[in-house]
């Protein structure tokens, strides 16, 4: 197995100049093929890409569900048989014309195959001037950036388990390689071996990631089509679908959000649990079978009940296998975040999780050798596996670093983003810091919920990179993602601060430039002016 790529600090190259207009797109040419009639669609720059549209019995014109897709482009989506179903391969991808890009063609660059596509259809006699878009992960993607362009006439969008951002929720969270979901998906669904090269060269926030941000487009209101956001809290882009509804929220009322306890699939057993079976008892939206209810509501302006429906829905999780233990049920809110208290928890010397921050500066220390790095055992991955596992055996290791709280005599949830806020240092110039949220059982399990890295070098800034002066004390902010859970009475809390979780995320080399990997000492400061903390959004604490 290959090791991460190498972090280099070389100015990044620019994507191209966005085209300032829309061109006109010429005929496209047709072949029928049963009830399917297949389209070469041209682009802008005049590659075509093939495009299915399936239209139902009558005369029309009708409304249009399009799907936008990497996987192949015979798919059908289901109840919804009564609107003219358009389905397409994306650029270079099936019997689409082009080079394949994963997603860089997708958004507001040189080519916008989404806008384009949108376009063509609008033009189509079949077609009533109406557009929905539907599908999950990468076809989810495509509709978020879609929804970047501000395309005419797409009336809402059905997306499920993906993000907004490419970098901050799939490639560089925290500035981090995320190798075993990036490398591995890009070498599984056998895409152009320079994409990763692409990739690599571009470990900064730069302008080719801007052009996939759609999270970032909701500042300038080019994202206000009403949309369906569905994920799962183990998922690759749990804090994506959470970004993307609470971005598009604030410009774009309509929007519901549903999250439960699942990975990039709805099923009750994940990781090494098995949740109840009110964990696939979906809540409406969510269901496929009900997936007219919403797109009847915004294509054919039929009263179904939507406005109804609370804006989230939400899973809070509990202890699996504990019977009448509070949690692992569903809620329902009218915004997120839902009402919390942010509240430290303090490290604290001994490996102690204390809510007073200790009075005086203590530090502890270990090394970090990226040839031996911290193996992975769950949490929000894709081809490797996912979900909560136990971390007993990582633990163990001389470079992770745990802090626990004393045995809760009452429940407490959390319920939100969560984030460690860590003071240390290191002996190398540029280096990474990882976290981990657990739910200690008393029968010792320390099962994962969430986990995070950062990258030294994008402390500051994820734009403007910046070497760490060796042994000089810096404050990292790492998100650790975000949760809902009821830890239970007799279970503890425990943070885990390390420098690896390999293969989720790549390792870090410890140099800032090039150079061969080294060993770093890292420093971790608790306690005086200098209080590291875990951050958690309590919602309540049933005495």
């Amino acid at each position: 197995m290959t090791r991460g790529p190498r972090f280099r600090a070389a100015a990044p190259r620019l994507a191209a100049a966005a085209f300032a207009c829309l061109l006109v797109l010429p005929r496209a040419s047709a072949r029928q093929v049963s009830d399917v009639r297949t389209y070469m669609v041209p682009m802008r720059d005049g590659v075509r890409l093939a495009t299915d549209v399936r239209l139902p019995d009558g005369s029309g014109p009708w409304a249009a569900v399009l799907m936008r897709t990497p996987y192949g482009r015979s798919r059908t989506a289901g109840g919804l048989e009564h609107y003219a179903i358009v389905c397409q391969d994306v650029r270079g991808r099936g019997d689409s014309e082009g080079c394949a890009r994963p997603f860089f063609d997708d958004g507001w660059g040189e080519h916008q195959d989404g806008f384009d596509t949108v376009t063509w259809i609008l033009a189509q006699p079949w077609c009533n001037g109406k557009i929905g878009t539907l599908g999950p992960s990468a076809l989810g993607i495509t509709q978020s950036l879609l929804a970047g362009t501000d395309p005419p006439g797409v009336l809402c969008q059905h997306i499920s388990v993906a993000c907004g951002s490419l970098y901050h929720h799939m490639a560089y969270p925290g500035g981090t390689f995320r190798q075993a979901l990036v490398a591995g998906w890009l070498e599984e669904a056998a895409w152009p071996a320079d994409n990763l090269g692409l990739i690599f060269n571009h470990p900064a926030y730069d302008e080719l990631w801007r052009t996939v941000d759609s999270v970032a487009c909701v500042a300038q209101e080019r994202v206000t089509i009403p949309a369906v956001h569905i994920g799962g809290w183990f998922d690759i882009f749990a804090q994506g679908t959470i970004d993307s509804f609470v971005s598009r929220s604030r410009v774009a009322p309509n929007q519901w959000m549903i999250i439960g306890p699942w990975a990039h699939a709805i099923k009750r057993e994940i990781g090494e649990f098995a949740f109840p079976s009110n964990a696939i008892e979906l809540p409406p939206l969510a269901d496929p079978e009900q997936r007219p209810l919403w797109f009847d509501f915004w294509l054919a302006g039929k009263d179904t009940g939507l406005r109804g429906i609370p804006r989230v829905h939400y899973y809070v999780m509990g202890a699996c296998d504990e019977e009448g233990a509070p949690g692992n049920q569903w809620r329902t809110a009218d915004s997120w975040p839902v009402a919390a208290q942010p509240t430290r928890f303090f490290l604290a010397p001994a490996g102690e999780l204390v809510r007073q921050a200790p009075t005086t500066t203590s530090t502890a220390t270990y090394d970090y050798d990226p040839a031996d790095p911290v193996p992975t055992r769950g949490g929000g991955n894709l081809l490797i596996p996912a979900g909560p596992m136990d971390q007993r055996e990582v633990e163990q290791r001389p470079d992770v670093l745990s802090f626990t709280t004393a045995t809760l005599t009452y429940p407490v949830e959390v319920t939100g983003q969560v984030t460690v806020q860590l003071w240390a240092s290191s002996s190398a110039r540029d280096t990474a810091f990882t976290a981990k949220l657990c739910d200690v059982y008393p029968d010792g399990r320390s099962m994962l919920l969430c986990d995070g890295a950062l990258r030294a070098a994008c402390r500051e800034s994820f734009s403007e990179l910046s070497p760490i002066e060796p042994g000089e004390m810096y404050e990292f902010n790492i998100d650790v993602g975000s949760t809902s859970i009821i830890f239970n009475q007799g279970h503890r809390i425990r943070v885990a601060i390390s420098s690896s979780n390999y293969p989720r995320f790549a390792t870090h080399p410890n140099v800032w430039g090039e150079g061969a990997p080294q060993v770093a000492h890292q420093t971790i400061y608790f306690g005086g002016d200098h209080p590291s903390a875990v951050i958690l959004p309590i919602v309540a604490i049933t005495e």
